[in-house]
């Protein structure tokens, strides 16, 4: 698993919550919750502001804004949630099938956001936000090590057989053709599985002993 911190600049595309926060650069916005609804958006956002009154007006008059309803509001902060059109940068979260962690914050147009997930699909976003023109920094990327998702089922059903029936000892108390049998399959077909599974875990052990 993957473990993605980045910043984003969502101003730069149609999204009218990062094109409001550069409206009122000073102010950190923190946004709790968005929620796909209807192929648009359903989010509740708390700002830390002086200027709430201002920023809601400011929100209702964005043409992609559908509703908004302030729930709490004093001269310190305001929170609201809202219901608008999809923006480019949360649909790019959806093709890639990638989740952040909330809250997320958002400054000046740049949303700052953890993600965890698979490293392709985290590749996947990346690209997703490439192609649409969204300014990225990746502030760190760390990863986490589990067996499960180093190998498929198949691929560790057949390495734990191998190991526990003595393939991979020096005097190999089983053969290749004896494995195969195990599993119904032909010599030919267990080799490439074993192949397959022995490339991906001497890949990441070289590069957890790098890292």
């Amino acid at each position: 698993m993957a473990h993605l911190q980045l910043k984003i600049d969502a101003s730069k595309v149609e999204d009218w919550l990062a094109i409001l926060s550069t409206e009122f650069p000073e102010a950190q916005f923190n946004i709790s919750a968005t929620i796909p609804i209807n192929n648009g958006l359903l989010g509740i956002v708390e700002i830390r502001t002086r200027d709430g009154g201002r920023i809601v007006e400011s929100v209702e008059e964005k043409p992609e804004v559908e509703s908004c309803e302030p729930l709490h509001t004093d001269d310190q902060m305001v929170v609201f949630q809202f219901t608008s059109r999809m923006t480019e940068s949360y649909e790019a979260l959806i093709s890639s099938g990638t989740v952040p962690l909330y809250p997320v914050s958002l400054q000046n147009g740049w949303y700052s956001a953890q993600l965890t997930a698979p490293q392709d699909q985290l590749s996947e976003y990346l690209d997703e936000i490439t192609d649409v023109g969204i300014p990225y920094e990746i502030v760190s990327l760390t990863h986490s090590y589990d067996p499960s998702e180093l190998l498929t089922e198949r691929q560790w059903q057949v390495v734990a057989e191998a190991v526990e029936r003595g393939y991979y000892e020096a005097t190999q108390r089983c053969t290749l053709t004896e494995l195969a049998e195990t599993f119904d399959i032909n010599k030919s077909s267990m080799s490439k599985l074993l192949q397959r599974a022995e490339n991906r875990i001497v890949t990441e052990f070289v590069a957890r002993a790098s890292a």
